[in-house]
């Protein structure tokens, strides 16, 4: 069982930056993969980010290739989101996520935090 929990979200202006921190309970983070998806209002949830076990392996949505840097720290039991150039459109709820294999797949992740939620002005 792992539990996660998602911090640092907030409210921010267009082109400023966050990092979202997933910090996850108990010794066996550094098998999981690991993902940061969101949810946008009246819209369903969407991959944005995704890493593998060891850090070298990442993955990221067309949406924020570029702005986005997702990274772990296995001795802390941290994942991270680095946001940048942040704009209007990256407004959600995001959520970190945790599971077996590296996957875009959000149904493939079976452990989920509770969100911290981002708003972007313009």
């Amino acid at each position: 069982q792992v539990q996660l929990v998602e911090s640092g979200g907030g409210l921010v202006q267009a082109g400023d930056s966050l990092r979202l921190s997933c910090a996850a309970s108990g010794r066996t983070f550094s098998t999981y993969a690991m993902g940061w998806f969101r949810q946008a209002p009246g819209k369903e949830r969407e991959f944005a980010a995704a890493i593998n076990q060891s850090g070298r392996g990442t993955y990221y949505a067309d949406s924020v290739k570029g702005r986005f840097t997702i990274s772990r720290d296995n001795a802390e039991n941290t994942m991270y989101l680095q946001m940048d150039s942040l704009k209007p459109e990256d407004t959600a709820v995001y959520f970190c996520a945790a599971t077996t294999f590296v996957t875009t797949n959000k149904d493939a992740y079976y452990y989920w935090g509770q969100g911290t939620q981002v708003t972007v002005s313009s």
